[in-house]
């Protein structure tokens, strides 16, 4: 859908006529003080930049010299310093392209922008920068933009980067709005050459400023003297102080604070240690306390040496290492035997645990389960770390491996409190008896607690004649008949469970000595 322009009403196009009329009375009357003026502006606005130019040589200079002292270190900031280089100078060339066309259209081709001879012509800067489709003001105008969006983002304090977006704004007055004026309308448009070549001059001081600003800011990450601290001290920063006899001493010796693009050089007993990163290494091949201790040199910024003296205590121990049985100082065959493993100064995940006769599994950090196979023999476990690199050995333990012992069988029924009871014999309640189910067994010593499988068990009762009849129940339950002979015991009858047969985890059978006495009350 086409756009329409809106119509100028017949009183705004006489405003603007009568705006162009008082414009062109005004240039004509344009008196030769104020020209010479434009001209004395100018003159000062040349020096400053000159002066702003120089400035910012000597930090590219700066940089083109540490540059070569020091690549890794400032190869970052150089980069920057040139990519600013590179845009400043652009939009200055683009600003003296255009003075020097003003002052040729102006003059003519033998034009000196240092002399300009028809300084109040009006045409020259119009005809250049707002011709129809050769016009360069559009071109300037974004530039300038362009510049201005990158270069600010480049400087960190923001009461300059304000100055600096002030300087090189291209926005326009109200009054030259309400006219329907563009930035490079305002600016050209029936300008005095002298005038636009001021301008011009003005804008190239203004990058120079923002291009200094930047460059200072971009210098400050430079550590232009590689030492400016009021204080120097050597370090020492070993990776342990306690060291496994055969095992390495390692540190690392710094001066404070430490530049990782430059290494000083180390010295320790007397000779150089051969060491980019500062990095000292000895075998430790006795027990006890030792120091080592040296010197650390360094070249400041200009060229003189500096020395700082150091020494490091450090401990070396013969190896050793923790193995305990969570449970008692023996193993138990057969059984997953609950085990902790650790060795000073090394973490779990550096422990190589082994172990004889049988299998031996972490479960966590520093906990392991050991399970033996045959009893009667010995289970040894061995503990390694790694360490530097290698694995050294740091202690074997002998263990006994037994048998599990027999459980104690019981019969388990609901507490009054909650929880469980496990009657073991003497006197129990007909209403408990009858609301069990069976018998169970297990090992509860306080140490241990396992819980073993009920296989088969006999019950015995005496008749009237005071013969023993057995009643034989294959499974850890009462039988039927089990239930049926116990709900007619009288109180004070006395009923005994006997020849027990239960499985341990271990997976072998066994019969339970003695005899469990049940006497209804």
């Amino acid at each position: 859908m086409p756009i329409k322009k809106k119509r100028i009403s017949p009183r705004q196009k006489m405003i603007n006529l009568m705006y162009l009329v008082l414009l062109a009375m005004l240039a004509l009357n344009v008196s030769s003080d104020v020209l010479n003026g434009f001209s004395l502006v100018a003159d000062g606005l040349k020096k400053s930049t000159e002066n702003a130019s120089k400035s910012n040589m000597g930090i590219y200079s700066t940089f083109e010299q540490q540059m070569k002292s020091n690549p890794a270190k400032v190869k970052e900031w150089y980069e920057k310093a040139q990519y600013v280089r590179g845009m400043s100078d652009s939009l200055y060339n683009l600003a003296e392209e255009l003075k020097e066309a003003i002052v040729r259209k102006s003059d003519g081709k033998d034009a000196d922008v240092d002399n300009i001879q028809n300084r109040e012509d009006l045409e020259a800067s119009t005809q250049v920068m707002l011709a129809p489709g050769t016009g360069r003001g559009k071109e300037l105008y974004n530039a300038i933009n362009s510049y201005r969006e990158r270069i600010v983002k480049m400087v960190t304090d923001k009461e300059k980067r304000e100055i600096i977006a002030s300087n090189l704004a291209t926005e326009v007055p109200t009054k030259a709005k309400i006219l329907g004026k563009n930035w490079q309308e305002y600016s050209f448009e029936n300008v005095p050459t002298v005038a636009a070549a001021t301008l011009l001059t003005k804008l190239q001081n203004d990058v120079r400023y923002a291009e200094g600003e930047v460059l200072h800011n971009l210098i400050s990450n430079v550590d232009v003297k590689d030492i400016r601290v009021n204080q120097l001290n050597a370090y020492v920063i070993p990776n342990a102080v306690t060291v496994v006899q055969g095992g390495r001493f390692s540190a690392q010796i710094i001066m404070a604070a430490v530049d990782t693009t430059r290494r000083p050089t180390i010295y320790i007993g007397g000779r150089q240690i051969q060491s980019d990163k500062g990095y000292y290494e000895t075998v430790c091949s006795k027990t006890g306390d030792f120091t080592f201790s040296g010197y650390i040199e360094m070249l400041n910024g200009s060229g003189e040496k500096v020395r700082r003296d150091f020494s490091q205590k450090y401990s070396v121990v013969a190896p050793s290492a923790t193995v305990s049985a969570d449970i008692m100082n023996v193993l138990y065959a057969g059984y997953d035997n609950p085990m902790s493993v650790s060795v000073p100064g090394i973490p779990s995940s550096k422990l190589r645990v082994s172990m004889t006769g049988g299998s031996f599994e972490q479960k966590g950090e520093g906990k392991y389960i050991a399970r033996p196979t045959t009893p009667g023999t010995e289970a040894v476990i061995t503990v390694s770390a790694e360490s530097e690199g290698r694995v050294q050995e740091m202690g074997k333990f002998t263990f006994r491996v037994r048998k599990l012992p027999d459980p104690t069988a019981f019969i388990a029924y609901a507490a009054e409190g909650g929880g469980e009871e496990h009657f073991t014999g003497g006197g129990l309640s007909k209403q408990i008896l009858m609301g069990t189910e069976g018998i169970g067994a297990a090992i509860d010593d306080g140490l241990l607690n396992i819980a073993f499988r009920v296989n088969s068990f006999e019950m015995l009762l005496f008749d009237a004649m005071g013969n023993a009849v057995p009643y034989k129940s294959n499974g850890n339950k009462f039988s039927d008949q089990q239930k049926a002979q116990m709900r007619g015991l009288a109180r004070n009858k006395h009923l005994f469970i006997r020849d027990i047969h239960a499985t341990g985890p271990d997976g072998i059978e066994r019969t339970l000595n003695g005899v469990m006495e049940v006497i209804i009350k």
